[in-house]
């Protein structure tokens, strides 16, 4: 086999095969290969999203998107501006996969199964022509006089251009870094908190909109929250652990959140609500049902399920019997306490099950936005995870994917000419 190419990519994930698509599709005289470590390609796509793989989110605005993206929301504003979740529809489009938008914003394929994705992308290597190399675990990258050599553990390859999309891999990062380059160390970014506390114990499944931040520091976040068997789950807790990667991982993963299970209800709003209560509702038992499961308007997002509510009211020292006429005004301060500042012990983390995301990779500021290229060596790009940049859950980091590969792609096209 000749082992020349005009462009290898290293690593046969989505970014990867995205990159290799777009560049061909601008140049069919390019000749591409992909070179992939495992047996497999595109392992990621398929368990995604449950199996169903989000491709994107349907925030179409760069300056909203960028706001899902804790590390690389300045760095990103540029390329969505030039390849943004409109545009990854369009492309899908295309290439005949069409895409659906979930009442949270997520969208999948309509055929809600992650081997479209694979098969559109497939497809379209074999169509282009592009060599996918399975089994190519990548030993050294040498940079000669005007060329890049890649040794892997089967032979040695040239190309002009080289571009990496390897993801969070160690093995790569410390290649990168005896080429000048600065990692910054891998944190894990999407996990749920374990909790042990008897106020959840026997709740599991239970969600409710909750307000969660970390006692003693500025994080906080609010959205579903799941209560499972290990703790506490859900889109909120996902977010806040993305935005504290770097924080929490130094905490070691032992430190103290504070739920408002009313969201934005502030302690002395819920005192009045508890007070108006206590004189509307005098002769019935406090713990039978949930005020707030029920409310009006003004309290939005503040529903609190009935078996929640009846395990705050018994962590506030109120026995099952109590009416609301025979309530002190400690209960009442106990009780509108638990429900908007309870404190919850987390004692370590537990991964998300979707997701696969580090906090950690390239230092950004050796990276050129506009072309995705290194700034310390010329024709050496990246896309994708390899670089410091993750996001929320929510087809974000998929999104960000296909942004870096497309404007890999058209710089090397413009090289090429």
């Amino acid at each position: 086999m000749n082992s020349n190419f005009d462009i290898i990519i290293v690593g046969g994930g989505a970014a990867g095969f995205f990159t290799a698509i777009n560049i061909v599709e601008n140049n069919p005289k390019l000749k591409v290969a992909i070179l992939e470590r495992g047996k497999t390609v595109l392992e990621k796509v398929r368990i995604s999203g449950g199996g169903r793989c989000n491709v994107t989110h349907a925030c179409f605005v760069p300056n909203d998107l960028v706001k899902f993206y804790p590390r690389g929301e300045k760095e990103l504003r540029g390329p969505f501006h030039q390849f943004c979740s409109g545009d990854t529809i369009e492309w899908f489009e295309k290439h005949g996969v069409e895409l659906k938008i979930e009442e949270d914003g997520r969208m999948f394929p309509v055929s809600d199964n992650s081997q479209t994705i694979i098969d559109c992308f497939l497809t379209a290597t074999q169509k282009l022509g592009i060599q996918v190399l399975t089994g190519q675990s990548v030993q050294s990258i040498f940079k000669a006089e005007n060329y890049w050599k890649v040794e892997t553990n089967h032979e040695t390859f040239a190309c002009q251009k080289l571009i990496m999309t390897t993801g969070s891999n160690p093995k790569i990062w410390d290649m990168l870094t005896q080429l000048g380059h600065s990692i910054v160390s891998p944190v894990p970014s999407l996990f749920t908190f374990n909790i042990k506390d008897t106020r959840i114990k026997d709740l599991m499944g239970l969600s409710a909109f909750a307000k969660v931040k970390v006692k003693g520091s500025k994080l906080e976040a609010s959205g579903p929250l799941l209560i499972t068997h290990w703790g506490m789950s859900g889109p909120g807790i996902l977010r806040l652990s993305a935005w504290g990667a770097r924080e929490l991982f130094d905490k070691h993963y032992q430190f103290t959140i504070q739920v408002n299970w009313l969201n934005e209800v502030t302690f002395e709003e819920a005192m009045d609500t508890l007070k108006e209560l206590k004189q509307e509702h005098a002769k019935k038992a406090v713990s039978k049902k949930s005020p707030f499961d029920l409310l009006n308007s003004q309290f939005a997002n503040a529903r609190v399920p009935n078996r929640l509510w009846e395990s705050l009211v018994l962590a506030s020292n109120i026995d099952s019997e109590t009416k609301w006429a025979d309530l002190s005004k400690k209960q009442l301060t106990d009780l509108a306490n638990q429900l908007t500042n309870g404190e919850f012990q987390v004692n370590g983390k537990s991964t998300f099950k979707e997701e696969f995301v580090t906090a950690g990779g390239i230092d950004l500021k050796e990276i050129n936005f506009k072309t995705m290229e290194s700034k310390l060596h010329e024709n050496l790009f990246f896309a994708g995870e390899i670089v410091n940049i993750d996001a929320i859950t929510g087809g974000f980091n998929f999104q960000n994917a296909w942004t870096s590969g497309f404007i890999v792609a058209q710089t090397i096209t413009e090289d090429f000419l």
